[in-house]
């Protein structure tokens, strides 16, 4: 199987692995998380200037964890949709020059294709079809996978991705950035059933509700409500029941949706990627539900969850393996739906 040369910047973290098939050789992250906290969100330019600071080092230091010269790589792969353009170019821009002076084949990879094959990386037997459920900070999809590069959008969120409401509802609290894992400690102190807030729903013209969208919008609002009130009669707001409530009604609103999909479509298992993927809540509620319904459900190791080089040289070798290469050609794009991923090769 070949060994592919990963590259992964497309939001904040500049990331470069080495993977053969389904085995990691190293895996290289720098986070910009630091930098970023200061305005409370990702700025593309600081991010695009960073990726560029740092991607020279993190290449040499994944050839040298994973102990292999040039000689030992059979492709380079980087991602190159969809995310923020300019830091992608600083990937995809790297990843060519590279093929080009080690004279290897280059493959651009789809990031949320990357995201499903996190799993692999932790369960090398999984096989497709399967449904995967990819929650996290621009993202909320319930994804029909059926081949490598074949898949099928059953599920989506009409605003607000779950990882999105994560950020804002901890803005919010005061709580900094980023707010998944900081709304995660903070609930595990308080009650989640302190308070009831709307899971969300996305009405039909027909009338009744979607059964695999999910809104997050409005459960936002409902928080925002609420912490308005509780300081009107309270001289200190209970922000772990607030954050444990919260973060309860997004886990529950999930899972309903993913366990729905996978019986309806008759997939016995179900996968989970992206940041919210690391969620102790989403995890609990997700393993109780599938369990119950004979189903079952598999989350990447902690360090696959969030945006990584390692899923992208698995997804990269698989395509590699099948005969798949891109172009140099090939350019960057902020949006691409998953439907489109084999237009890449």
């Amino acid at each position: 199987m070949p060994t592919v040369l990963a590259i992964e910047t497309s939001c904040d973290e500049t990331a470069v692995a080495i993977v053969n098939n389904r085995k990691v050789l190293s895996n290289i992250v720098a986070s910009q998380i630091s930098v970023h906290t200061n305005y409370g969100g990702v700025v593309p330019e600081v991010a695009s200037r960073m990726h560029l600071e740092t991607i020279n080092q993190c290449v040499a230091q994944a050839l040298e964890q994973a102990q292999l010269d040039w000689s030992g790589i059979d492709g380079v792969a980087a991602t190159c949709a969809p995310g923020l353009v300019g830091a992608l170019l600083v990937g995809l821009t790297a990843a060519k020059t590279l093929c080009m002076v080690h004279s290897l084949p280059f493959l651009g990879v789809h990031h949320l294709e990357g995201h499903i094959y996190a799993n692999y990386l932790t369960e090398p037997s999984l096989k497709t079809p399967f449904l995967s459920l990819l929650v996290s900070g621009g993202h909320t999809s319930l994804i029909h996978v059926k081949d490598c590069g074949i898949y099928e959008s059953l599920g989506t969120t009409r605003d607000d991705a779950a990882g999105e409401a994560f950020d804002k509802v901890a803005r919010l609290l005061k709580l900094g950035y980023p707010g998944g894992p900081i709304i995660d400690r903070l609930a595990q102190k308080g009650n989640s059933s302190a308070f009831k807030l709307p899971e969300g729903r996305v009405s039909l013209q027909s009338g009744g509700y979607h059964p695999y969208d999910a809104s997050f919008s409005g459960l936002k609002t409902a928080v925002l409500r609420l912490v308005q009130q509780l300081e009107k009669d309270n001289p200190v707001v209970p922000v772990a029941d607030v954050a444990a409530s919260f973060q309860n009604t997004v886990a529950r609103a999930l899972t309903k949706r993913a366990i729905n999909c996978a019986l309806d479509y008759g997939l016995d298992t179900i996968t989970v990627g992206g940041g919210v993927a690391a969620n102790s809540a989403l995890r609990e509620h997700l393993q109780a539900a599938a369990q119950t319904h004979n189903l079952r459900v598999l989350f990447p190791a902690l360090k696959f969850c969030t945006d990584n080089a390692a899923m992208i040289g698995c997804c990269a070798a698989d395509h590699l393996s099948r005969g798949h290469t891109s172009s140099l050609n090939l350019g960057v794009e902020s949006r691409l739906g998953l439907n489109r991923v084999m237009e890449l090769y």
